[in-house]
């Protein structure tokens, strides 16, 4: 991906069943983060996942599971950028991962509330933010809201319809 392409914050908009969200990702804080997510965008990999794992007053996560609850195919994990300065705070993106720093993929979650327990401290890795909502936190929190199971999985699908970048973003 060219560097010119990045040079002003991308836009993106989530359409999901339950709304639209509109996120402004950054590419200078957060490169290889918004590069990852920006090709998931082009490839069209987002079309028909969830938000698999929702929790009222922490947040929403999603991006890794088809409808059918089958995981999706992912892409070479990517190097953690937690340490970029940017902190989880409400209404902020950041990469899902697993205990291991540099495992995060195509997962991603929006934080409902600020989660600053969630950042990088010392040695210590957090989860990177690469970007916040700009319109739609009002929908990050009705489906935050759902009615979930004892894993913390809507009872009824959320579904990304489409993640697309927005154009003429001056």
């Amino acid at each position: 991906m060219s560097n010119t392409v990045l040079a002003a914050n991308p836009t993106v908009l989530i359409d999901t069943n339950k709304g639209q969200i509109t996120l402004e990702l950054y590419p200078n804080e957060a490169p290889k983060t918004v590069e990852n997510f920006l090709t998931y965008i082009q490839k069209d990999q987002f079309k028909g996942t969830v938000f698999h794992r929702v929790i009222d007053g922490f947040m929403i996560q999603g991006g890794g599971f088809l409808t059918s609850g089958q995981r999706a195919e992912t892409l070479a994990p990517i190097k953690n950028e937690s340490t970029n300065g940017l902190s989880n705070k409400r209404g902020t993106i950041a990469m899902a991962r697993t205990n291991s720093p540099h495992s995060a993929s195509r997962q991603f979650f929006i934080n409902q509330k600020d989660n600053s327990f969630l950042d990088a401290k010392g040695s210590q890795w957090g989860y990177a933010v690469f970007g916040k909502v700009t319109e739609g936190l009002d929908v990050v929190d009705s489906i935050a809201k759902v009615q979930t199971t004892s894993q913390d999985k809507p009872l009824h699908n959320i579904i990304i319809n489409s993640i697309v970048v927005q154009e003429n973003q001056e």
